[in-house]
C-alpha cells in the first residue's frame, strides 16, 4: 500500500560534512518539534539523492528539498518550503514568497553556496572540491 502524497513530509539533503551546513540543520531540527520533515545527511547516505534522480554532487554544491509532493526545489525555493514547516520562519517564507525577491535571494545565495563548497572542511570520503 503507497502512502497518499499527503502524508509526506518535505525532504531535507543536506551536506552533514560541512560544519556551517550542520549548524543550521541543526537549528531548524529543534524547531521541527512536530518532526514534519525528513533530514537526509548526504555526506553519509545519498541513496535517497540516486533514487529521485538528483546529483549528488549538485546536492553538495545547493540546497535541495522534496516538497510533499516530491516537487524538487534548489536554494531559497528550498528554503522557503522548509521555512513554512517551522514555527518561527513561516512569516520569513511568506515574505520571500510575496516580496518578487526570490530571483534577487537566489543570487545571492549561489553566489555564497558556492563559496561555502570552495571553503567547507570536508569530513567524509564522498567530499569532493572543485
Amino acid at each position: 500500500m503507497s502512502v497518499p502524497r499527503a502524508a509526506l513530509k518535505p525532504v531535507v539533503f543536506y551536506d552533514g560534512s560541512c560544519p556551517l551546513c550542520r549548524r543550521e540543520i541543526a537549528h531548524y531540527q529543534r524547531l521541527d518539534r512536530r518532526n514534519r520533515i525528513q533530514w537526509v545527511d548526504i555526506s553519509i547516505d545519498a541513496s535517497l539523492l540516486k533514487q529521485h534522480k538528483i546529483c549528488p554532487d549538485k546536492a553538495l554544491r545547493l540546497f535541495h528539498v522534496l516538497d510533499r509532493m516530491q516537487h524538487l526545489h534548489i536554494g531559497v525555493d528550498a528554503f522557503v518550503i522548509v521555512w513554512r514547516e517551522l514555527p518561527g520562519y513561516r512569516w520569513l517564507a511568506r515574505l520571500v514568497t510575496i516580496s518578487g525577491m526570490t530571483p534577487l535571494l537566489n543570487a545571492a545565495y549561489r553566489r555564497f553556496a558556492a563559496w561555502r563548497y570552495r571553503h567547507r572542511s570536508c569530513q567524509s570520503v564522498s567530499c569532493t572540491r572543485s
